[in-house]
């Protein structure tokens, strides 16, 4: 008898029995791929110009699907009727990229016509079943881009004004819809509905920055009967228990809204915080800043959810990051839902080990991080670098002139 080795909790065991699915082998599959001289002369050239590396979003995505392939083929091979907790991993080998995709193979004694794969837990799953999404595949969108000299330098010079720096926020706005357009179509493609358990990642990519969005592509009978238009697939970033009691409301979701909001302090306004920050209190210039930035943020949100017909958005997050020079990019993401008849989950109760949270019995201190220092860190740094090198360098030559005009003025 062969021994099953998992990373499974008992939580995640006793809900897929539940759905009559138990847990297989770990199903891998990887692709090694190389950018290539002619491919990194290509996207240092975008790079320059800025926007979107189409070459290099092209690659990834071909990288990355290659290794979801193989990872199915591997589950296949297991007997398995699904891959549940699929992951999409990007690492460097040797000045090479390895795409890795892995999960656990599950199987049943009622496998559907095809597998299936799903980013979703097994906890995560058995929400999702019982409030009707059946599971397709495991999808994703993505976009590769850079900031460019030419955004950059503009952006810059608006930089210097107090307010919204429009050129910044336009493009990771584009950038961000983009990819979640490219998820919705391939979810269409593949004959779903929805795409649950969304995901969003920023990853540094030779020398530019990877938008990720992944999900798991779906089908639920009271979306449509058939197959629908990409822009018509329902997307959430809410947790499958957040799911299942939506749909016991009544509620369901329609789409996944997401906003972003550049705006900069100025360049004399950063002076005058500067010299005010040397004493305690309130810096009245920055909160108003900040709060002026967050609110332009909602109002972007609400007025996406109106255009497509939401009653309301739940889930919203907003994360504020510093990218230095006096900018800051505030981020809003949730998911906007509405009543829709007929949708209650199978079961008239969640069941508690669905919603448990499993704890971590071993904990390691001071673990080895191979690599350097944080990548959030380091991505900041790598999207802003040029910016906020350029209004260090501007902020420090008005500072300089202002003291030599000063000096002059006293003669």
């Amino acid at each position: 008898m062969s021994i099953t080795v998992s990373g499974m909790s008992g939580n995640e065991l006793y809900c897929l029995a539940e759905k009559n699915y138990w847990p297989g082998e770990i199903a891998v599959g990887n692709s090694v791929f190389s950018l290539g001289i002619g491919g990194a002369i290509s996207a240092f050239g975008q790079t320059l110009t800025g926007g979107e590396l189409s070459n290099l979003s092209e690659l990834i995505s071909q990288g990355r699907h290659a290794a979801i392939d193989r990872m199915e083929e591997d589950a296949r091979r297991l007997g398995a009727a699904g891959v549940t907790g699929v992951v999409s991993e990007l690492r460097s080998l040797g000045g090479y990229h390895e795409f890795l995709s892995q999960g656990t193979s599950v199987h049943s004694k009622f496998p559907p016509e095809r597998l299936f794969s799903t980013s979703a837990s097994g906890a995560d799953l058995y929400c999702h079943l019982d409030a009707g999404y059946q599971p397709i595949r495991f999808a994703m969108g993505n976009i590769a881009y850079a900031l460019g000299i030419g955004a950059g330098l503009t952006g810059m010079l608006r930089s210097l004004a107090r307010g919204e720096v429009h050129e910044f926020s336009k493009m990771y706005n584009q950038i961000r819809h983009t990819a979640l357009a490219r998820l919705q179509r391939e979810a269409a493609q593949l004959g779903a509905n929805s795409v649950v358990d969304v995901k969003l990642r920023m990853l540094p990519m030779a020398g530019a920055v990877e938008l990720l969005i992944t999900g798991t592509a779906s089908h639920h009978p009271r979306f449509s009967t058939g197959p629908v238009s990409p822009e018509q697939v329902v997307t959430s970033e809410l947790t499958g228990d957040e799911l299942w009691n939506l749909a016991q409301m009544g509620y369901a979701p329609v789409r996944l809204v997401m906003a972003t909001s550049v705006y900069s302090l100025g360049l004399s306004k950063s002076i005058g915080a500067v010299f005010q920050s040397m004493s305690r209190g309130e810096l009245p210039e920055v909160t108003r800043l900040v709060y002026q930035a967050r609110e332009n943020c909602l109002e972007l949100i609400r007025k996406e959810a109106q255009h497509y017909g939401a009653e309301r958005v739940i889930g919203n997050k907003l994360m504020i990051y510093d990218l230095g020079g006096g900018v800051i990019d505030v981020i809003g993401v949730g998911t906007a839902v509405r009543r829709l008849d007929a949708i209650k989950p199978t079961t008239p109760t969640l069941i508690p080990q669905a919603i448990i949270v499993d704890r971590e019995s071993i904990k390691l201190e001071g673990s080895l991080q191979i690599g350097g220092g944080s990548s959030r860190a380091g991505l900041r740094s790598k999207v802003g670098c040029l910016m906020v090198a350029s209004i260090g360098m501007m902020i420090a030559f008005g500072v300089f002139a202002a003291i030599v005009s000063s000096i002059m003025a006293h003669r």
